[in-house]
């Protein structure tokens, strides 16, 4: 596992990170060259939209490894949907946070409505960025999910969840700054955790990055597109493993 401690102690060690980030270009080039030294070689990067896509396509660009997207969706508390109670990620099972149902007074099923509405949100965009394409084969081979960061992290961990399932031969969970506690709750999800800094005092992503615009449908497709094309493959993604 590899993430740093407060913002604070990070910035006075050799070769760590100052915050703000420019902007999620910079974070995925910060976070490129700490999984460079890694020996992933064969990887493919799994971002989740929308905003872990730039993000992802540093790094995979850096690593010269496919990017293809994960999408998940937050699982909202509905009478003040902002409070995420859960997640769902493609091909996974929905995730919930059980300490804060139980303060809620709320039990799983009681939330089928709104998981049932997600996963309809969830397969929308799934049609729109990866266009009838399935997600790529991780099986045995090394997968790196990123996102631009996380505070609760429970979107976080319905990914990773989602690709364990998958039989991926190292799991990968990487993003440019995350809330310290959530980090530590994390680490036992995958087999590495990056998190270049990892704040004790976090509040949301936003406030790590200079520029933490709102980006579009049409933004994800473009960058999916642009990393293709970079690969020289056809727009849409990567192929296949062992596929030319």
């Amino acid at each position: 596992m590899s993430w740093s401690g407060p913002a604070g102690e990070g910035a006075r060690r050799p070769g760590t990170v100052r915050l703000p980030y420019t902007d999620r270009a910079e974070a995925g080039r910060v976070l490129a060259a700490r999984l460079a030294t890694m020996g992933l070689e064969g990887a493919v990067v799994l971002a989740l939209p929308r905003g872990g896509v730039p993000v992802g396509h540093e790094v995979a660009r850096h690593l010269r490894v496919p990017l293809d997207v994960l999408v998940t969706r937050k699982i909202g508390y509905p009478p003040q949907p902002e409070l995420g109670v859960g997640a769902i990620a493609e091909g996974g099972a929905p995730v919930f946070d059980d300490g804060l149902l139980a303060r809620l007074g709320l039990r799983e099923d009681d939330l089928a409505p709104t998981v049932e509405a997600e996963r309809a949100e969830l397969d929308r965009r799934v049609a729109v960025y990866r266009r009838g394409r399935p997600l790529p084969r991780v099986a045995g081979r090394p997968v790196i999910v990123v996102d631009d960061g996380f505070a609760t992290g429970g979107t976080a961990r319905a990914a990773v969840r989602a690709v364990r399932g998958r039989g991926p031969s190292r799991l990968v969970l990487a993003v440019p700054v995350g809330a310290a506690e959530t980090a530590r709750s994390l680490e036992a999800e995958v087999d590495d955790l990056v998190v270049p800094v990892a704040p004790w005092d976090f509040r949301a992503v936003g406030q790590w990055y200079r520029d933490f615009g709102q980006l579009t449908d049409a933004d994800v497709t473009a960058w999916l597109e642009r990393a293709a094309r970079a690969r020289g493959e056809a727009p849409g993604g990567p192929p296949e493993p062992g596929r030319p």
